[in-house]
């Protein structure tokens, strides 16, 4: 029995530490505070066009895994731009702005996706940005980049920081398109 404790014990402890889990990430359901602010832009409804990964950047942060200590994260549709297209999609459907037949579009470059959750640091960060564009018929309207950024507390243990490095990472999409929808820019390009 004490065998089987020497060699149990050290491997819980490593589990414990590290947590290891594969887990793809998915768009989720449209946000009520990004909702109530849409209805209130008096915008137009717009196509969503293609997402890609910025020209220049490495192919790796579109779609490479996201690895968090010995854990990983991937999109679900293999490319973290298109996770991006689906957050702004679900988000324009859930206010009745999804059009795929207007004349207006929005298209995307992602040009960062960054996670790190340390474990000799007590702060895990993330940061997501894309260069976003809006024509009218053709019609440059719109053209910026737009980055959010996140900060939380981390832990030692993998077990707690991992699934909260990973839930941090993943609200940035909704949080990186509500900061489009804020845009005075954004809203003028669309007005009504």
């Amino acid at each position: 029995m004490k065998h089987f404790a020497s060699r149990f014990v050290p491997l819980l402890a490593t589990l414990a530490i590290t947590g290891c889990a594969n887990v793809v990430v998915d768009t989720t359901g449209a946000s009520p505070a990004t909702l109530e602010k849409l209805r209130a832009a008096n915008v137009v409804p717009v196509q969503v066009g293609a997402f890609q990964l910025a020209p220049g950047k490495p192919p790796a942060i579109d779609t490479k895994s996201a690895s968090l200590r010995g854990s990983r994260m991937r999109p679900a549709k293999g490319s973290w731009a298109q996770l991006l297209k689906d957050t702004l999609v679900v988000e324009l459907t859930a206010a009745g702005l999804y059009d795929p037949s207007s004349r207006f579009v929005i298209e995307g470059q992602l040009t960062a996706s960054k996670i790190d959750a340390p474990i000799k640091a007590s702060t895990g960060t993330a940061r997501l940005a894309a260069r976003f564009i809006v024509t009218n018929d053709g019609r440059v309207e719109y053209d910026k980049e737009l980055a959010v950024d996140t900060s939380w507390e981390s832990s030692f243990f993998g077990a707690i920081a991992i699934p909260r490095a990973m839930n941090q990472y993943s609200a940035l999409y909704t949080k990186l398109v509500a900061r489009l929808f804020d845009d005075p820019d954004f809203q003028r390009a669309l007005a009504k």
